[in-house]
């Protein structure tokens, strides 16, 4: 039976688990996925070295970034993006390689495409984590000038204080790349002038518990189109399923 799995610290949220083995169940293929929670990246090796039926790997925090080091093979989009978030594993004889991909930029982009007309030139990109990367290249390209937003002060920022009413009417795709409003802390948000949104911006949040947090309700409630990160994950977990049988 061959094996899927995800590596990561910790795992109780995953939803790529429950996905993949339904799907596995629903179609019939005889594989099943597994939750590898190994405290240190260097645990890697043991996970392939135990697991020889091992065909494909997804990546979650804190590894995307450190888990590069032990590739073969970077897809140009990964190396660019400066994470990886699904491993091939190729066994050849009794050599492994492993390829890394990003299937972050596919689901975000194929999910915020039909949401996007002429007036979406520029967009804010809050937080600067690996999936922020990720959401930065798939806007470029699409056409559309992405900005990152931290509380800190970093170069090529803005903070989040000095984002004014003007800004959010010139940036108006705002893509909510932090943790703030996933359950349980519903009651968060980022913290941006909602009051100077209409029906010009989008609201697009990578968080999918709940299914609308209170990012996309003050835009909704602003006339804002929003939409949460659920149908990026489902095609993220697809593109994933692409990467390690596709030919």
């Amino acid at each position: 039976m061959d094996k899927y799995g995800l590596i990561g610290f910790p795992l109780g949220h995953s939803f790529s688990i429950g996905y993949h083995n339904q799907r596995f169940a629903d179609e019939g293929i005889n594989a099943k996925y597994v939750n590898f929670e190994i405290p240190s990246i260097d645990d890697l090796p043991e996970v392939l070295s135990s697991n020889p039926d091992l065909k494909g790997l997804n990546v979650t925090i804190p590894y995307k970034e450190k888990v590069m080091a032990f590739l073969d093979y970077v897809s140009p989009e990964a190396r660019a993006i400066g994470a990886v978030n699904v491993i091939k594993v190729e066994h050849e004889g009794k050599k492994i390689r492993l390829k890394g991909y990003n299937s972050d930029v596919i689901g975000f982009t194929q999910s915020i495409e039909p949401m996007l007309e002429d007036y979406h030139k520029k967009a804010l990109v809050l937080g600067t984590g690996g999936a922020s990367k990720a959401v930065a290249y798939g806007l470029k390209s699409l056409g559309i000038e992405p900005v990152f937003v931290s509380r800190y002060e970093r170069p090529g920022t803005i903070q989040y204080s000095n984002i004014t009413p003007d800004v959010v009417k010139e940036y108006n795709v705002i893509v909510n790349c932090t943790p703030l409003g996933m359950y349980p802390k519903t009651e968060t948000c980022p913290d941006l002038p909602y009051e100077a949104l209409d029906d010009h911006n989008i609201l697009y949040d990578l968080i999918y518990n709940p299914d609308e947090t209170l990012f996309m309700k003050k835009g909704a409630a602003r006339g804002a189109q929003t939409k949460n990160g659920l149908e990026m994950l489902l095609l993220q977990a697809f593109a994933s399923w692409e990467f390690w049988n596709g030919k």
